[in-house]
């Protein structure tokens, strides 16, 4: 019945609907929905045109920057004038590349409208530049430096494994651009003003003397918008109402001037801009991409009746599918795609793209990235089942998809990363999967900083004074930019898999993400939870993918074990890293294969399992042992654990003997009187407790000589010391003279308390450890071994326990390293050799003090006497607690250390503390 009234109603309800959306936008009710969930079902009968990837173009993380505000930064940064594209320090460029950016997209590079900037000065902006999406024409701007500046930027940073990114705007220009000047009939526009109520009596905005640019008067008191602006040609005698660049979702873009690509010549010369682009920049985003696809550049400027309503008076220009299809025969982009795979195929083609057309432009359409703003949308507003959703949905149709998605916290239209994300776990929860899911990572100007300014694309310099946060800098330097630099490994989607997160009642948490990739041997696994709260559960089965089998697809499952191409083998072991913790953990290969990783994770919280390495368990099940006494927990180091473990029985067996209570025993068995008696059970105590720590120490380093010998010699020297107090305090009735001044001089300080003690006692149960190999080379041997076997520790804690602090306690430790290393230091020759030896020990120095002022190292004079003191008394236990030594030659050799100590002490005084004067009068004796 309706038959040709049919196109006239629809037509007229489009009018209709022009109208109620002009009244939206007016009353400031248009605002963005929510961010919609992709379905891929629309794009099953479309042809499949990935482009394939270069070999760097899979690695790429893009760093964007506001030209104009990023060299106002630089300058007040650096404290020089920069404002040339040649002038950006190589610093800079040296610093982005280190922290792992191989992109860097320079927003407003062009030479941009002058109009533009007109009109942001009649609207009060005197400060402002031009639109940096308002462009004159595709030159370098001359302000920046031009050609030969931006030649020199592209050259540098390309040293430095950076390559440059530039916008190309495709479906605009700017209003007096030379496009507009030349080719007025490139554009959409109309003869007659659409609209009765515009008026156009503003100022020209054009550089050029026969031609004007009118903007309509409504725009400078901001009472409307209007879709058009003004061209008159003074040399014909005529005007042209130009429509602005719109997209339909908000106002016109009032600087700009809209082309018309239902001609061809527009479309050949657009791509011949592409490929000048192309030329120099080896990464292209295109700016509002989607806007060009037939249906929509339908929609927007020629509607099919029914189909209208988005731009106001372009419903009376519509067309039906058919015609429209004559005069656009094929998809513009895709024609860019093969243009430039042909002309220029080292080129990077990124578009931003929404209204659910992601899938479309990657896999039909053929360029190599596309914006994902659900990424951002969805983490921000933690709407995570509905990302979730995204991620299945997009791996279901084609993984290929999500691999050249291109992932981003911020864009020069939202609000800066840190005003939506924070500063705390949750930014770097989400930007830790920004780093390690596939695609390509875009980071905004001032998001590593921590800046939260918004920066207009008309700016000229940053309004607000920030300086960068030095705190969130460094967790990116140590959480972020490590793993930006492994791209190689989460890039690609071939052996990607996303896991369902099984709480233990057995339901999905839709709120964790957890997902693994991995390329030949490197594997990865990332858990993340977007949610203020705790949970934990078992990452276990992957969510569905397709892959191809012969001409359709089918969907498959893999388990974890699968996924990180582990051995069902429950005598092999899985170790691998936390990036973000440092911390190692170890599971049996079995159980992750079977009931997959059990994580518990609080909120926000994130684990990035990395430098995974399985290992076979050995015949005394060591592995087995330690991954059932860890439980769970993480480590330092699985392979420092293990040796712990092995170490546990050894340690065990020295606290026996190095302990406070003993410490105190021994300290109350000394003998003052020289009839005095040694306790004979305590000596039996710790004879069986040496012999014990000697065995296990034995076992542990594979010596042959007999523990029992050096046991012996333990005790002998044992009873030496606990018989000092009484023989030193004998000393003036000693003989000969040189005995009796070293009694002396050692009993001054032997009536010390336990600690004093304590490091004798310490000396003495590690001091012929070496032995157990052989006698040659022992007191370095022993030294080793305490260092190996981790009982620098435990005699640490021993003395704290002793009622030393910490730093006395481990200053103890130093001076008995010394003491085992050197305890025949009486025996070298000359002296010189002696003290030179020593100073060159970096334990030494630091005991003694060393350090240097004025060109000039000093020693501690305190220090410097209380090593002497020591080195006097383990020469007197090493050379007089031997039995079968002649009386002769103990006397002998005590003297002969005395004399040493005594030259020592000569030197110290007329040395004025300064080492160098030290060793020079050393070296005279």
């Amino acid at each position: 019945l309706l038959g040709k009234y049919l196109s006239l109603l629809l037509s007229s309800l489009d009018l209709i609907k022009e109208e109620e959306i002009a009244q939206m936008r007016r009353m400031t009710l248009w605002t963005r929905g929510p961010a919609p969930v992709y379905e891929f079902t629309a794009m099953e009968g479309e042809p499949e045109r990935f482009s394939p990837d270069l070999e760097w173009m899979p690695r790429t993380v893009l760093l964007a920057k506001n030209i104009y505000v990023w060299l106002h930064q630089l300058s007040r940064n650096y404290q020089r004038s920069i404002y040339r594209l040649d002038q950006i320090p190589d610093e800079e460029l040296d610093r982005l590349a280190n922290w792992g950016f191989t992109g860097l997209w320079l927003i407003g590079l062009w030479e941009r409208s002058l109009a533009s900037k007109r009109i942001k000065e009649l609207l009060g902006s005197q400060d402002a530049v031009a639109s940096a999406y308002s462009l004159f024409d595709y030159q370098i701007a001359g302000d920046l430096g031009g050609e030969e500046a931006f030649q020199n930027l592209k050259d540098r940073s390309w040293k430095r494994g950076i390559r440059l990114a530039s916008d190309m705007v495709p479906n605009h220009v700017g209003i007096d651009s030379k496009w507009v000047i030349e080719h007025p009939d490139w554009f959409i526009s109309s003869e007659e003003s659409p609209f009765p109520a515009y008026h156009f009596s503003g100022p020209d905005l054009s550089w050029h003397g026969e031609v004007g640019i009118y903007l309509e008067d409504h725009y400078f008191d901001q009472s409307d918008a209007a879709v058009v602006f003004k061209r008159v040609d003074r040399r014909a005698g005529s005007q042209k109402f130009i429509y602005h660049g719109n997209d339909g979702t908000r106002m016109p873009w009032n600087d700009t001037a809209q082309l018309n690509f239902l001609r061809e010549e527009v479309r050949e010369a657009v791509i011949q801009t592409i490929l000048h682009v192309a030329r120099k920049f080896p990464i292209i985003r295109f700016d509002a991409a989607m806007t060009l696809t037939k249906n929509h550049y339908q929609r927007l400027w020629f509607p099919e009746p029914g189909t209208g309503g988005a731009i106001p008076s372009r419903t009376e220009h519509g067309m039906t599918r058919g015609e429209f299809h004559r005069q656009m025969p094929e998809e513009f982009w895709r024609q860019v795609v093969d243009r430039i795979a042909q002309e220029a195929p080292d080129t990077l083609l990124l578009a931003e793209a929404f209204w659910l057309l992601e899938g479309y432009f990657v896999r039909t359409l053929g360029m190599h990235r596309v914006y994902n703003s659900a990424f951002m949308n969805m983490l921000k507003d933690e709407e995570n089942a509905k990302y979730r959703s995204v991620m299945k949905n997009t791996l279901e149709f084609n993984p290929e998809v999500l691999k050249r998605f291109v992932n981003f916290m911020s864009n020069p239209d939202e609000e800066t990363a840190v005003a939506q994300f924070g500063k705390e776990d949750k930014y770097f929860g989400i930007c830790t999967m920004m780093a390690t899911l596939p695609g390509l990572p875009m980071f905004a100007h001032g998001q590593v900083e921590g800046f939260t300014e918004k920066y207009g694309m008309e700016y000229r310099y940053a309004k607000w004074d920030e300086q960068p946060d030095s705190h969130l800098i460094e967790r990116h330097e140590q959480e972020i930019f490590p793993l930006m630099k492994r791209r190689h490994l989460f890039a690609d989607v071939k052996n990607f898999l996303l896991y369902d997160f099984f709480t233990p009642e057995g339901c999905v948490n839709e709120d964790v993400f957890a997902y693994s990739n991995c390329i030949g041997d490197e594997r990865a696994l990332v858990i993340y939870h977007n949610k203020y709260a705790s949970v934990r559960g078992w990452v276990r089965t992957s969510v569905a993918y397709s892959v191809e089998e012969g001409d359709s697809r089918k969907l498959i499952q893999r388990q974890l074990g699968e996924g990180l191409g582990l051995r069902n083998d429950p005598n092999t072991f899985c170790l691998f890293r936390d990036h973000v913790s440092g911390l190692q953990y170890i599971r049996n290969n079995r159980e992750l294969c079977e009931k997959g990783l059990y994580v518990e994770l609080d909120a926000f919280k994130y684990h990035v399992f990395i430098d995974f390495r399985e290992v076979r368990d050995n015949q005394w099940n060591h592995y087995a042992h330690i991954a059932n006494e860890l439980n769970g927990r993480g480590v330092p180091g699985i392979e420092e654990a293990f040796k712990e473990m092995l170490l546990q029985p050894l340690q065990n067996a020295f606290k026996e003997l190095v302990n406070a209570d003993l410490f105190r025993r021994l300290t109350d068995a000394r003998i003052r009187q020289p009839q005095g008696q040694l306790d004979p059970v305590l000596i039996q105590e710790i004879e069986k407790k040496t012999i014990n720590f000697l065995r296990e120490g034995k076992w542990f380093s594979g010596g042959r000589e007999d523990e029992k010998m050096v046991a012996c010699e333990i005790k002998q020297k044992l009873e030496a010391i606990l018989y000092l107090p009484a023989i030193t305090s004998r000393f003036q009735v000693l003989q000969p003279r040189g005995v009796r001044a070293v009694a002396e001089y050692l009993y001054q300080v032997l009536m010390g308390g336990t600690p004093l003690w304590g490091t004798i006692f310490t000396w003495l149960f590690l001091h012929p450890i070496g032995k157990m190999v052989s006698p040659e080379g022992s007191p370095e041997r022993s030294h080793d071994w305490m260092m190996e076997w981790r009982l620098d520790q435990i005699i640490s804690q021993t003395f704290q326990d002793s009622g030393l602090d910490e730093g006395g306690a481990w200053r103890a430790v130093t001076l008995i390293k010394l003491l085992i290393r050197y305890q025949r230091w009486f025996e070298e020759e000359p002296v010189y050799r002696v003290m030179e030896t020593l100073l060159k020990d970096s334990d030494a120095r630091q005991f003694l003090g060393v350090n240097r002022y004025d060109d000039i190292f000093w020693f501690n004079k305190e220090a410097f006497e209380e090593m002497l003191w020591w080195m006097m008394l383990t020469a007197a236990l090493e050379i007089g607690s031997d039995p079968l030594r002649p009386a002769k030659e103990i006397i002998r050799g005590l003297e002969k250390g005395w004399t040493i100590i005594q030259k020592l002490q000569e030197a110290e005084k007329k040395s004025g503390y300064q080492v160098g004067k030290l060793l020079e009068f050393v070296r005279g004796f």
